[in-house]
């Protein structure tokens, strides 16, 4: 797991930073590395930040092992999806802290954290599956539909619009923009201002409230590992 994240636990507050190559591309061991970090911090009882390296937060699903390996690709997909509907769902706060750009399941991470903040600069941001044709997963649409704001939704899934970090907030992408320096001072105050929720209250809401969510998300990962296993039996 060192070799793909660090862990770290400070005054309860866990900071996962991704570290898997030169893009943070999610692959399935990254996915993994980053559940069992986020089992750590269950058992910390903390809230936690997920953090990129410096310049990009992650570029999404490793496309090598799409290309590589399609029967890994399918199980990587289903854990993508799986880890963002297991954040949805996390008992304790979850800060997405994007350090640049953002694509693909990187945006769908950073959409599944109950606080998105990242820096101003020249960093895109968005999701580019149809640009590299990709027919969207169903997850991703759910995702984005629950998370995006409706006047963004069909330009960033139908039509792989790309943003800026100053437009990724406005489309409901993150939630705050700080210039590069002041990123980990800010992210740790919300940290610290999450920190003091009452955490039973903080859980039961989140369940209460995207139970709904939740479900479609569910009924979405399956399917689309359906699809997956399908396409693979059509090869």
């Amino acid at each position: 797991m060192a070799d793909l994240l660090n862990y770290s636990l400070l005054d309860g507050i866990a900071t996962i930073t991704m570290q898997n190559g030169k893009v943070n591309a999610m692959s399935l061991p990254h996915i993994q590395a980053i559940g069992a970090a986020l089992d750590q911090a269950e058992a910390d009882k903390a809230v936690v930040m997920l953090v990129g390296k410096d310049g990009i937060f992650s570029a999404g699903f490793d496309l090598s092992t799409i290309q590589r390996d399609p029967v890994e690709a399918v199980e990587m997909i289903k854990a993508g999806s799986s880890l963002c509907r297991r954040m949805l769902s996390f008992p304790y706060p979850v800060i997405g802290v994007c350090t640049g750009h953002a694509i693909a399941q990187g945006c769908f991470t950073l959409m599944a954290c109950d606080y998105r903040i990242g820096i101003d600069g020249p960093f895109n941001l968005g999701l580019n599956e149809v640009q590299i044709g990709m027919t969207m997963h169903h997850v991703g649409i759910i995702l984005s539909r629950a998370r995006l704001n409706k006047t963004f939704f069909d330009r960033s899934v139908i039509s792989a619009e790309i943003y800026d970090p100053a437009t990724a907030v406005t489309a409901g992408l993150l939630d705050k923009i700080v210039p590069a320096d002041a990123l980990m001072t800010e992210a740790q105050a919300q940290a610290k201002r999450l920190s003091a929720l009452n955490m039973p209250a903080h859980k039961g809401t989140k369940l209460k409230s995207r139970a709904a969510l939740l479900k479609e998300l569910d009924w979405a990962i399956e399917q689309d590992y359906l699809d997956g296993k399908a396409l693979l039996l059509g090869q």
